[in-house]
């Protein structure tokens, strides 16, 4: 025993030394010593001295903790057999542990237990949840403030990684559990299983992901025409990722429906695994589904609740997770959670996603997807977007397709169809060819989801629709959805077949149909996209005793209860049974479905409503309207119609409104019936959403809705934003929250009718000024307006309500510019009578003037400590002054004419200026001396200001542009052009994103910074346009003009429930195709549209000019138009493509007019160029130059022999020349001013002219002599016309009317209303029966006209004097005793959005109830009368 020390032993004779007092918690063994001078043995226990806690002999660290878990283990007295178990499996770790310390296992045994290490570093172990509580059992690691196991390698690695190895793995399984990740590796691993699992459930997916291409984005939405200069989404993604960041990182990702944002997500997580598993990346990613895990009455839980779903532990697991691994969690479809979300916010404060999921709690980047304009603008700030010191979001915006990746997807397409073995006979060519066919499928093709479904039924669509025929979004998705049963129909029936039952294809098709289109409707009641399967339904049987039932699979129940179920009960009567139904479904988890596709429940529900519209059927074929009507509307009220309002489901609505249009005999009665549901709505009060409904969709379908008889209508919360309603009559209607944004009201009457909570969508205009308003401006805190005028007062206005607070007169001459401190307590203003005058806000008492200017003063401002003041005048000087003395400090000198615009920097160090010399300046406010000299507009500089940062200087001029200059460099960076008129004013957004301008054209722009795009536009204002201003939220744009009004307007966008079909900008130019069934127009926004004369839709739109389109016409065979337009240029299109197959150049200036020759191979044009240029169609060169002209040629038209041409010029002449030799025939002088159209008459005969002079003239072409003049017109004659016989003609003017006079008489004999902007054509059709007339507006308009004769001024009534225009020549010629009167004119429709704002002039709203004070004061302020 004295020689244990030697040998590093502690040892005892006493068996019972080690038990009794516990002093180690290692194994102990029994030892023999022989002592041969006694020759005796002792039995003794000995432990190595180094794994010891026996005081006075130990030399490890830390022996009482060491001894404290041995004592606990030895102590420990089990209450169940788990803890026995536990306590058996510490007693084995610890001889494990022990047995691999002494070394009494072998060295090969202990490398193979040390051959499973793994670092901490690599696998990351998690702290055990047993922590968080305190367990008895592990109070010891408690104790030891966990820390990660580990060890130190020292001399002995294997045999400390053995260790390792024994712990851990008794950690794993009995601290942890078998059943819960130990590890972040465990994580990702579970992570990654569970993703695997829900691509192999979900085949779609799965699917999807072998056919993806690449998506493109930028920071703004695409708009059509644009440059695609957008971004790879996924590499901009990966960089937002890897970007630190001290805010809460969040990025939304928004795109169309079909855009790919799901698909997108799902790649996104795959590549994010891809480089966490190869060690690039230590972030996890988790996709979730929101429709699929979200739960309103716990949304905190959100995140736990998707990774136990994931089977990632239990709530103390997840906790212990969320410390110690960082996320990127990705948010899949938050718009088909939206109203359901919305519904659980009491106020703005609990509206943000981030802090409602409980997000700040985790260590995550987060990516949310959301359809594009499903919220919004408000909604979407306060839900989605938010960007404070706390939280940094950016925005991302899906583009759609590129030919390219278009071209690409059909490659992927074809091979995986060839892999699946269907349409495997379709080349990627023949798809590509065949869809260039169709143009109306050309935009869906951008959305890939669109894409794939327009590429698997595209065989059988060509089938049902021929070359060139328009196919709706509803007819791909009736094909789509029909074939897609088809398949799962056939899959049944094999099955169903190896078990010897027979089925009933057909009958299982309109079954399942059925089924899809209940559940669908379902969805749409209760808001959710994810139906749930009881988990105690039944599998399907395969025994014979099942057979029975398998007959009846298919027998779906109906959805009609009255009252809704609870919720888990609602999905329970569509999976009953074996429940085969659900094959058409998607399965998205355990017992979770939905539809393939978002949009394929949108179609369904939108199909079960229209069915039960068309379908219902009167009781007696042969009865009266009124009994039909009668009938119908016992009906309306259970009808799915009138179950939900649909004002929050954009996509049913524009797929029902799709309908109402549609051609075939199954859907014939749709519109009528829409309109007999509204009517319906006259006698029973509990119809009102089914009414509503039905005018929202006639809205959306834009259906003639103007003169309608709608007195004593009940429609609330309808959606009538810019409905063309002109004369319709409301009168006792029930108008409640019914929505009239940009409509046009125009002699509606609206007597008696409940308005309460109608919305206008404009606020009234603040009036009171008696002359041009010069600038208005919020104070600093928003709540206060102040204005000057050419009245020569400063005028304080409530900004909430509009009412006048102060009037502030002074001034003896008109006040230019008025401006607040930035404290809001005193105003400056200047003047053109050379002062600049300082005002005190409270009493509007003059504090102090400022004199020295030599000329009128254009623009004061403060400094940002108010501590001085500059100032620019006509005098050509900019002059800084002391606030407090009043003292001129300096004068700078340097613009060469009058100085528009004055502001400092932020800072007050510089000061920058701009000028009528086209210049912008920056000055040196200490010195005065020019730092630099910004150069690029073309005329008179209006205004400067700079970013709030003192970065970006904004500038617009006369040259009709809006420039943006980086303020160190003086380098151009933006450019923003789209107005027609001088632009007067442009201010940047407080957060400097977007910039509002206004100009003489009479419009106010809002423009993204980023992309240079124009993204709204506000008219209503008619005058020019002074100041415009963002309010600090940038909500609000405030404008002035020269109307002498100051008005406000609203720049959260909402949500349009109709397809922005028509012109965004003034339309040039109209003509009819030959047959009469098409209008061709042009316009500013350099489009070409085409549109069907039956309903007034838009089919087909061409793109190409880079500037507007003066004038556009059909090949005489119809397949075929020219265009050409201010780019110089003249272009030939492919009707049925709408593709630009040929262009023409030689012009030097604008091209004012192109026309085919009768043999349709020439092209004859006209051009500011002084010239006239004849084509050769086939090889697009110039055949003749006719020159002669002396100014430039405004149009040209052809003989109908094709020998001749008449031109028109601003040289006030009309030429005749001969096409052959390009000499001048004739020449016809006599208008006064600029002749701005000549036409021949259909006989060739006469030539009629229209001009400046405001007169219109009737030429004989023979003698040249006139014949007749036509004056009534107070302005420009814009265009005039021959009626297809000859015996009218019709005009139009800048007097905003159209005329129609009759020839032999030369009297007027009609005159349209007048309309609220000019027009720039009015044409006859081919058969003389109908007008087009196009407008600034942006509207295009088609009129029915209806003739009759007068004999000796007293109409005939017979119906032989009903003429249409095939009868106007001969009965004109007749008799001299009969002259031609215009009976009636009717609008049939309105193509395009009108762009003059809210219409109500002579509207009438006498009694109305419910409008607010604010409300009536619009109505008043827009026409009406009360």
């Amino acid at each position: 025993m004295k020689k244990a020390e030697e040998f590093n032993l502690v040892v005892s004779e006493d068996k019972d030394f080690f038990v009794k007092q516990s002093k180690t918690h290692h194994r102990f063994h029994n030892i023999k010593l022989y002592v041969p001078k006694h020759d005796v043995y002792v039995e003794m226990q000995a432990t190595l001295k180094n794994f010891t806690t026996l005081e006075g002999y130990t030399v490890i660290e830390n022996p009482k903790l060491s001894h404290l878990f041995y004592e606990l283990i030895r102590a420990w007295k089990p209450s169940d057999s788990k803890e026995e178990e536990l306590k058996q499996s510490s007693d084995d770790t610890l001889a494990k542990i022990n047995d691999i310390i002494c070394e009494w296992i072998n060295e090969k045994e202990i490398k193979k237990i040390a051959s499973r290490y793994k670092a901490h570093s690599e696998i990351g172990i998690l702290k055990p949840p047993q922590l968080n509580h305190h367990h008895h059992h592990i109070i010891i690691i408690i104790q030891m403030k966990w820390k990660p196991l580990g060890m130190h390698l020292l001399n002995w690695p294997h045999l400390c990684k053995a260790i390792y190895v024994i712990l851990f793995e008794y950690y794993k399984k009995w601290i942890i559990g078998d059943k819960h990740p130990a590890t972040r590796a465990d994580v990702a691993l579970m992570l990654q299983e569970a993703r695997r699992r829900e691509i192999r459930e979900d085949a779609t997916v799965s699917q999807a992901i072998s056919t993806y291409i690449p998506l493109q984005a930028n920071n703004y939405p695409h708009i059509d025409g644009t440059s695609n200069d957008a971004y790879d989404c996924h590499q901009h993604v990966m960089e937002f990722l890897k970007k630190d960041s001290q805010h809460r990182e969040v990025m939304v990702l928004q795109g169309k429906s079909g855009s790919g944002k799901s698909l997108f997500c799902r790649f996104l997580e795959k590549t994010l695994w891809e480089d966490y598993s190869n060690g690039l990346t230590k972030i996890m990613p988790i996709f979730i589904s929101l429709p699929k895990y979200y739960n309103a009455q716990n949304e905190r839980k959100l995140i736990s609740q998707a990774l136990q779903s994931k089977q990632i532990g239990d709530d103390d697991m997840i906790d212990i997770i969320r410390e110690s691994i960082s996320f990127v969690f990705i948010f899949d479809c938050f718009d088909e959670i939206f109203d359901t979300y919305n519904k659980h916010s009491h106020d703005d404060n609990e509206r943000y996603f981030f802090e409602r999921f409980d997000l700040g709690q985790w260590n995550a980047k987060v990516i949310v997807t959301c359809r594009s304009n499903a919220l919004n603008e408000e909604d979407s700030k306060a839900t989605l977007i938010r960007s404070t010191p706390m939280y940094s979001t950016s925005v991302v915006y899906l583009w759609p397709f590129s030919t390219r990746q278009m071209h690409l997807f059909v490659e992927k397409f074809v091979k995986l169809t060839k892999k699946n073995k269907s349409n495997a006979n379709w080349t990627p060519q023949q798809y590509i060819k065949t869809l260039e066919k169709y143009p109306s499928l050309h935009k869906m093709v951008e959305e890939p989801f669109f894409l794939w479904i327009i590429l698997s039924v595209l065989p059988s669509l060509i089938e049902r629709h021929s070359i060139g025929t328009v196919i709706s979004k509803a007819q791909v998705y009736e094909a789509f959805n029909e074939q897609w049963i088809d398949i799962h129909v056939q899959n049944i029936c094999t099955k169903l077949a190896e078990l010897r039952v027979q089925t009933n294809p057909k009958k299982m098709k309109l079954s399942l149909q059925k089924y899809c289109e209940d559940l669908a409707f379902e969805m749409f009641l209760q808001g959710h996209q994810v139906a749930i399967e009881s988990s105690l339904e039944f599998e399907m049987d395969s025994t014979e005793d099942s057979k029975e039932s398998q007959q009846d699979i298919l027998e779906i129940t109906d959805s009609k209860s009255e009252t809704l179920p609870k919720m888990h009960e609602h999905w329970q009567q569509y999976f009953k049974g074996d429940s085969i139904a659900k094959c058409v479904l998607r399965r998205i988890g355990d017992n979770q479905y939905t539809f393939l596709h978002k949009s394929c429940q949108e179609y369904f529900a939108a199909h079960k409503i229209i069915k039960n519209i068309i379908e219902w059927k009167p009781i007696m074929s042969s009865i009266g309207n009124e009994e039909y009507q009668r009938q119908f509307g016992t009906c309306v009220q259970m009808s799915y119609l009138n179950q939900k309002l649909l004002n929050d489901e954009i996509a049913i609505i524009q797929f029902i409104a799709e309908r109402v249009h549609e051609k075939q005999s199954s859907f014939s009665h749709l519109q009528s019936r829409l309109f007999r549901i509204i009517e319906s709505s006259k006698a029973n009060d509990h119809v009102c959403i089914a009414a509503a409904n039905a005018a929202t969709i006639l809205n959306s379908a834009r259906a003639n809705i103007h003169h309608q008889t709608w007195d004593n209508i009940k429609i609330p919360h309808a959606i009538l934003d810019h409905a063309f309603l002109e004369g319709t009559d409301f009168t006792n209607a029930n108008l409640e929250h019914v929505s009239f944004v940009q409509a046009l009201l125009k002699k509606a009457n609206f007597q008696n009718a409940s308005m309460n909570q109608a919305f206008f969508g404009e606020y009234a205009n603040i009036g009171g000024h008696k002359n041009v308003v010069t600038a208005a401006e919020f104070s600093p805190d928003g709540k206060t307006i102040v204005s000057s005028s050419w009245d020569r007062n400063i005028r304080l206005w409530d900004a909430m309500s509009g009412q006048e607070i102060r009037a502030i007169s002074g001034h003896e001459h008109f006040v230019t510019r008025t401006h607040f401190s930035p404290n809001g307590r005193t105003i400056i203003s200047c003047s053109e009578d050379q002062t600049i005058r300082i005002w005190e806000v409270a009493s509007g008492q003059e504090i102090r003037k400022f004199v020295g200017h030599d000329g009128p003063v254009t623009e004061a401002k403060f400094s940002s400590d108010s501590s001085k003041i500059v100032s620019c005048a006509f005098d050509q000087t900019i002059r800084l002054w002391d606030v407090q003395s009043g003292r001129e400090l300096k004068k700078l000198e340097g613009h060469s004419s009058f100085v528009a615009g004055v502001q400092f920097s932020p800072d007050g160090r510089t000061i920058v200026s701009c000028s009528d010399d086209q210049t912008i300046r920056i000055w040196d406010a200490t010195t005065g001396v020019e730092l630099r000299r910004l150069e690029g507009h073309t005329t008179s500089v209006t205004a400067v200001q700079l970013s709030s940062d003192g970065q970006v200087i904004i500038s617009c001029s006369f040259d009709q542009t809006i420039r943006l200059w980086d303020a160190f460099t003086g380098k151009e960076i933006q450019r923003f052009e789209g107005h027609t008129g001088p632009v007067t004013d442009a201010q940047m957004s407080p957060d400097n994103q977007m910039v509002v301008s206004g100009s003489w054209d009479r419009s106010i722009r809002v423009w993204h910074i980023a992309s240079g795009r124009e993204v709204q536009r506000l008219e209503g204002h008619v005058g020019g346009i002074r100041t415009v201003q963002f309010s600090l939220d940038s909500r609000t744009i405030l404008s002035c003009s020269d109307d002498a009004t100051i008005r406000r307007w609203d720049v959260i966008s909402r949500r349009d429930i109709q397809k922005m079909e028509g012109h965004s900008n003034v339309i040039t130019n109209a003509q009819f195709s030959s047959n009469g069934a098409t209008i061709v127009t042009c316009s500013f926004d350099q489009t070409i549209r085409l549109w069907d004369v039956a309903s007034g839709r838009e089919i087909q739109k061409c793109e190409g000019h880079s500037h507007y389109i003066t004038a556009i016409h059909f090949s005489p065979d119809a397949s075929m138009l020219v265009s050409c337009s201010a780019d110089k240029t003249i272009r030939l299109w492919d009707i049925q493509s709408g593709s630009e197959c040929k262009r023409f150049e030689g012009h030097n200036g604008i091209v004012t007019a192109a026309q085919f020759t009768p043999d349709g191979q020439t092209i004859v044009s006209s051009s500011w160029d002084r010239t006239i240029k004849i084509w050769d169609v086939a090889s697009g060169q110039t055949l003749k130059t006719i020159e002669g002209h002396s100014d430039g040629v405004r149009g040209v038209q052809v003989s109908s022999d094709g020998r001749t041409v008449v031109s028109c010029s601003d040289d006030k002449t009309i030429r005749i020349w001969d096409l052959a030799s390009g000499l001048e025939i004739k020449r016809f002088e006599g208008h006064a001013n600029i002749v701005t159209k000549a036409q021949f008459s259909p006989d060739g005969r006469s030539i009629i002219s229209c001009s400046f002079d405001q007169t219109i003239i009737l030429w004989d072409v023979n003698t040249g002599k006139e014949l007749k003049k036509f004056e009534g017109h107070s302005n420009v004659v814009r265009s005039v016309q021959y009626s297809p016989h000859s015996s009218i003609i019709v005009s139009c003017s800048d007097d905003r009317t159209i005329r129609l006079w009759d020839i032999a008489s030369g009297l007027e004999i009609y005159q349209f209303e007048k309309f609220t902007d000019y027009l720039t054509t009015a044409q006859f059709s081919p058969d003389g029966r109908n007008i087009v007339s196009c407008s600034w507006d942006q509207t295009i308009r088609l009129w029915d006209i209806a003739f009759g004769v007068e004999s000796n001024h007293v109409e005939t009534a017979t119906s032989q004097n009903l003429l249409d225009g095939r009868d106007l020549l001969s009965s004109s010629a007749s008799t001299s005793t009969q002259s031609l009167k215009v009976l009636s004119v009717k609008l049939k429709w309105q193509g395009g959005m009108q762009n003059c704002g809210l219409s109500m002039i002579d509207s009438f709203w006498k009694d109305v109830r419910g409008l607010d004070q604010q409300q009536e004061l619009v109505v008043k302020q827009r026409g009406g009368i009360l």
